[in-house]
């Protein structure tokens, strides 16, 4: 017969918990490392991060079959801390290459700081976001979800507000600190109520007993579901917890914002699956009408506010691909929403998976562009991109397919196809009427879409400019450009994550 300790005591499967921490363990090594080199050795800090994200990505190789857990119930297997899953190996496959691509952008921007970033803190910032956000989809339990939150957007703030007498840096993460600690209050509340009702923290032993809550005890679970959702619906940027997004995205340097629309986006949806699709399904009455009406705002609002920007307001691109990303966040809660009318939930977020994956691909593009224009034009107005072909004929090519497969327009055919698999899971649902929402935002995005897409390729202004390209921007456009490609030739690889087999 063991002893207590003993039935507290664990052996740590380090192989499943490598991705995360391996990240952790290579922004520690760059901060110390940071004490000990010279100006001309800061940059090599930089190919470190680069080179600890990818071995980071290696790490998911040996855990492609899924169904790994560590950190469980002394006597209980299905009640664990941490499990490596097939959805949980897919978001931070998505996590951590958005990261690498913000990474090499990121070289880029600080050489052109001149001393205005500092190197070897904003590496550590990145490194540490990026670990918490591998970490929060496999987690399994209200505590370590909400730690890995706090990792993920506690490093966000300080990067957005990281440059040196930089007014609009610092009142963006004033900005974005204020109610992401609000929204985070409120979410714990409702952590708190959920675990007053149930006694539990485990997300499968929710589950299970809060089916079988009190009957005076059901007020209070019902507040508590909602109050939980706050905090990851800020995440996602969804209407009304959205506002912050358009200023600490011309506030932040270029690279955070890339990496705040990609990463910062899969953090929030994944913790929102983790709460509503495992550990909440029978409240799905609850969230499932909540959640189906914040996609209509989310996509509504962010589209029209894409639609009002001026082409030649200072950062009207940066501010367009802002507002642009509130309306994706909208496309991307439908399915979410879907999983609680559907019988078929995983196939509902599996449609929310394979959107995920899209949108990070040619999203991180459109970024990565904006980057290489804004080295020589600052102001980044939507304006700047006319004639972007004369002077630049790939690489306008790559932003207009990227701008393509966000519109859901050939050759961006895995835009297309992301965008229908979406509105099949509305049909599917019985939400016809947020499957009609859509289709009228999709019509509205595409006016702005198609707009910039034209100014690329009409006659410039002037002589054409020519475009500062750096090794590693440019590497993060080649790969955006050819990971689009790929996808758009064979979407098949994506969309199978909608069939919905396995994905928990």
């Amino acid at each position: 017969m063991s002893s207590p300790v003993q039935s507290v005591v664990q052996s740590v499967d380090w192989l499943t918990i490598a991705p995360p921490t391996l990240t952790a363990v290579v922004g520690l090594v760059v901060l110390v490392a940071d004490l000990f080199v010279g100006e001309r050795g800061k940059a090599l800090l930089g190919w470190v991060s680069v080179a600890g994200l990818a071995v980071s990505l290696l790490a998911l190789l040996p855990l492609r079959d899924g169904d790994r857990s560590t950190f469980c119930l002394a006597g209980d297997a299905n009640a664990c801390s941490y499990t490596a899953d097939r959805f949980a190996l897919v978001i931070q496959f998505l996590v951590l290459g958005g990261a690498l691509l913000a990474a090499l952008m990121s070289t880029t921007a600080l050489k052109d700081a001149r001393g205005g970033l500092p190197e070897g803190e904003f590496w550590f910032l990145l490194l540490s976001s990026a670990a918490g956000a591998a970490l929060l989809p496999a987690a399994r339990d209200l505590a370590t979800l909400v730690v890995a939150l706090e990792v993920a957007s506690l490093p966000a703030f300080a990067l957005v507000g990281l440059r040196y007498g930089d007014r609009r840096s610092s009142e963006a993460a004033l900005k974005f600190f204020l109610s992401s600690v609000t929204a985070t209050a409120v979410s714990l509340l409702g952590i708190s109520f959920v675990y007053a009702a149930t006694g539990t923290l485990h997300l499968t032993e929710i589950a299970g007993r809060i089916q079988d809550v009190d009957g005076q005890l059901e007020t209070l679970t019902q507040a508590g579901v909602v109050l939980t959702l706050v905090g990851f619906a800020f995440k996602t940027a969804a209407v009304p917890f959205h506002f912050w997004v358009p200023d600490t995205y011309v506030g932040a340097p270029l690279p955070v914002a890339a990496y705040l629309s990609v990463v910062g986006k899969a953090v929030g949806f994944s913790g929102l699956i983790l709460v509503t699709v495992v550990a909440l399904p029978s409240y799905a009455s609850v969230w499932g009408p909540a959640l189906a009406v914040l996609a209509a705002l989310t996509m509504t609002v962010g589209n029209v506010g894409a639609l009002r920007q001026q082409p030649t307001r200072a950062y009207s691109a940066v501010r367009l691909l802002a507002w642009s990303s509130v309306g994706q966040a909208g496309y991307l809660l439908v399915p979410i929403a879907a999983a609680a009318y559907s019988d078929d939930g995983e196939r509902s977020i599996g449609s929310t998976v394979a959107y995920a994956l899209m949108y990070a691909a040619v999203n991180l593009g459109a970024f990565a562009v904006a980057a290489l224009v804004a080295r020589t034009k600052p102001l980044n107005r939507v304006s700047d991109y006319r004639g972007l072909h004369a002077s630049a004929p790939v690489t306008a090519l790559l932003l207009g397919f990227f701008l393509l497969c966000l519109a859901g327009l050939p050759p961006g055919v895995i835009g297309l196809f992301a965008k229908v698999t979406v509105f099949s899971a509305a049909v599917d649902a019985g939400l016809g009427w947020l499957a009609v929402v859509m289709a009228v935002n999709v019509v509205i995005a595409l006016f702005y879409y198609l707009q910039w897409t034209a100014l690329l390729f009409r006659a410039p202004e002037g002589a054409p400019g020519k475009h500062r390209a750096t090794a590693p921007l440019t590497a993060a456009i080649a790969l955006t450009g050819v990971l689009g490609i790929a996808l758009s030739a064979a979407p098949q690889l994506v969309l199978r994550f909608a069939a919905g087999s396995g994905l928990f």
